[in-house]
Protein backbone atom coordinates (compact mmCIF):
# COMPACT_ATOMS: atom_id res chain seq x y z
CA UNK A 1 0.00 0.00 0.00
CA UNK A 2 0.99 3.41 -0.24
CA UNK A 3 0.65 7.18 0.25
CA UNK A 4 0.01 10.33 -1.56
CA UNK A 5 0.78 13.44 -0.56
CA UNK A 6 -0.65 16.51 -2.19
CA UNK A 7 0.81 19.68 -1.35
CA UNK A 8 -0.72 22.93 -2.27
CA UNK A 9 -0.51 26.47 -2.04
CA UNK A 10 -2.48 28.28 0.22
CA UNK A 11 -2.71 31.86 -0.89
CA UNK A 12 -2.88 31.32 -4.87
CA UNK A 13 -6.28 29.01 -3.92
CA UNK A 14 -5.34 25.90 -5.41
CA UNK A 15 -7.45 24.15 -2.18
CA UNK A 16 -9.68 23.08 -4.92
CA UNK A 17 -7.58 21.45 -6.96
CA UNK A 18 -6.13 19.88 -3.89
CA UNK A 19 -9.63 18.04 -3.30
CA UNK A 20 -10.47 17.35 -7.17
CA UNK A 21 -6.97 15.65 -7.23
CA UNK A 22 -7.54 13.98 -4.14
CA UNK A 23 -11.27 12.97 -5.38
CA UNK A 24 -10.14 11.49 -8.34
CA UNK A 25 -7.17 9.17 -6.70
CA UNK A 26 -9.35 7.82 -3.86
CA UNK A 27 -12.13 7.08 -6.56
CA UNK A 28 -9.38 5.69 -8.78
CA UNK A 29 -6.71 3.61 -6.46
CA UNK A 30 -8.52 3.70 -3.61
CA UNK A 31 -7.86 0.03 -2.71
CA UNK A 32 -4.01 0.70 -3.31
CA UNK A 33 -3.42 3.81 -1.01
CA UNK A 34 -3.12 3.82 2.56
CA UNK A 35 -3.47 7.47 2.55
CA UNK A 36 -4.04 10.90 0.80
CA UNK A 37 -2.99 14.03 2.90
CA UNK A 38 -3.10 17.55 1.58
CA UNK A 39 -0.65 19.68 3.02
CA UNK A 40 -0.66 23.23 2.84
CA UNK A 41 2.16 25.39 1.53
CA UNK A 42 2.75 28.93 -0.71
CA UNK A 43 5.42 30.49 -3.13
CA UNK A 44 2.62 28.61 -6.16
CA UNK A 45 3.46 24.81 -5.16
CA UNK A 46 1.34 22.14 -6.08
CA UNK A 47 2.90 18.63 -5.93
CA UNK A 48 1.96 15.43 -5.96
CA UNK A 49 3.92 12.65 -4.46
CA UNK A 50 3.92 8.82 -4.02
CA UNK A 51 5.64 7.44 -1.03
CA UNK A 52 7.81 10.79 -0.75
CA UNK A 53 8.71 10.40 -4.69
CA UNK A 54 7.48 13.46 -6.75
CA UNK A 55 5.02 12.21 -9.16
CA UNK A 56 4.03 15.90 -10.38
CA UNK A 57 4.75 19.41 -9.32
CA UNK A 58 3.29 22.49 -11.02
CA UNK A 59 6.34 24.40 -11.72
CA UNK A 60 7.39 21.81 -14.54
CA UNK A 61 4.03 20.09 -15.42
CA UNK A 62 0.82 21.81 -16.89
CA UNK A 63 -2.08 20.84 -14.46
CA UNK A 64 -4.02 18.05 -15.82
CA UNK A 65 -5.64 15.25 -13.82
CA UNK A 66 -5.73 12.78 -16.28
CA UNK A 67 -1.74 13.15 -16.75
CA UNK A 68 -1.42 13.39 -12.43
CA UNK A 69 -3.38 10.19 -11.98
CA UNK A 70 -1.60 8.59 -14.93
CA UNK A 71 1.50 10.02 -12.88
CA UNK A 72 0.16 8.06 -9.91
CA UNK A 73 -0.48 4.45 -11.43
CA UNK A 74 3.07 4.26 -12.83
CA UNK A 75 4.40 4.88 -9.05
CA UNK A 76 2.17 2.43 -7.50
Amino acid sequence: MSEVEIEYCVPCGYLNRATDTAEVLLSTFGADLDRVSLVTGDAGVFRVRVDGETVFDKASDDYDLDEISRSVRSAL
